[in-house]
Formats: structure tokens, sequence, C-alpha cells
């Protein structure tokens, strides 16, 4: 089959239903919405069930969300390590380099992998074993 011999199946590209436009469009007068009744006089909410006490309402709540939680772009050690010996580590550098796509709140460096090279990293946090992973190889932290 080529290109120019494409063609939609029968009956998937049918032509648009034009409601209310008189009785020989098969569809006029009331539109296809039958007599009366609130589904021919109007619409309703989404979730309506009829005066009934809807789902959302009905299911128990629980706990709650956050809304000034705070998320930060995570990076392991292991993504540091392709950085040339004795590079300072920057946010910027680090969506630069593709490492991060978004800086979020800040950048959290944690200690998961093997960190050979010696490095200045400034973040917004670092974990404990981030912390210790970089001095060991002779590099340094600073919180920005």
């Amino acid at each position: 089959m080529k290109l120019h011999e494409l063609k939609p199946t029968e009956g998937s590209r049918g032509v648009r239903n034009r409601l209310g436009r008189g009785t020989s469009s098969g569809n006029g007068k009331t539109s296809g919405r039958g007599q009366k009744g609130q589904k021919a006089r109007g619409k309703t909410r989404v979730g309506f069930e009829g005066g009934q006490m809807p789902l959302y309402r009905r299911i128990p709540k629980r706990g709650f969300t956050n809304i000034n939680r705070k998320e930060y772009a995570l990076v392991n050690l292991t993504m540091l390590d392709q950085f040339d010996d004795g590079a300072e580590i920057t946010p910027a550098l680090l969506i630069e380099a593709g490492v991060v796509s978004k800086e979020r709140n800040g950048i959290k460096i944690l200690g998961n992998g093997q960190l050979s090279k010696k490095l200045t990293v400034k973040a917004s946090k670092f974990s404990a074993s981030a912390v210790a992973a970089i001095e060991a190889a002779g590099g340094k932290t600073e919180v920005i």
C-alpha cells in the first residue's frame, strides 16, 4: 500500500448531525432530546445524581494535601560522576547538562552511588550520606 492509496474505512468519517434544522433533517423540533423532562430542558452538572447524595460526597475523606509542600529535583552521586574532576556544580550546570529538567523548589543531592572525582557541589539540600561521600572524595558541599 502506498500513501496515495490510503483512505478512511467505510462509515468512519460520517457527516455531522445538524440538529434542529426542521423535520426533514430527521432531527428537527426536539433535536433528538424527546418530549419534556430534565434532559430535554437543560444540562446538569458533572456528578449530579438527581438529588441523591452524590458519590464524591458519600465516600469518606482521608488525609490532606499540603499546599506549601516543597518539591525538590533529586540528583544521585552517580549522576554527578559524569562531570570533570575539580568542576563546580551549580543548579544551572545540572539543567544545562540535562541531569535535571526543572529546578522546582531547589535541588537535593542524594548519596546513592559512588563518587570518584573531587567536586564542589552547590545545591539547596544534601543528604548526610551525600555530604560524607563528596567530602571523602576530596570535594566540598555548599548549601545555596
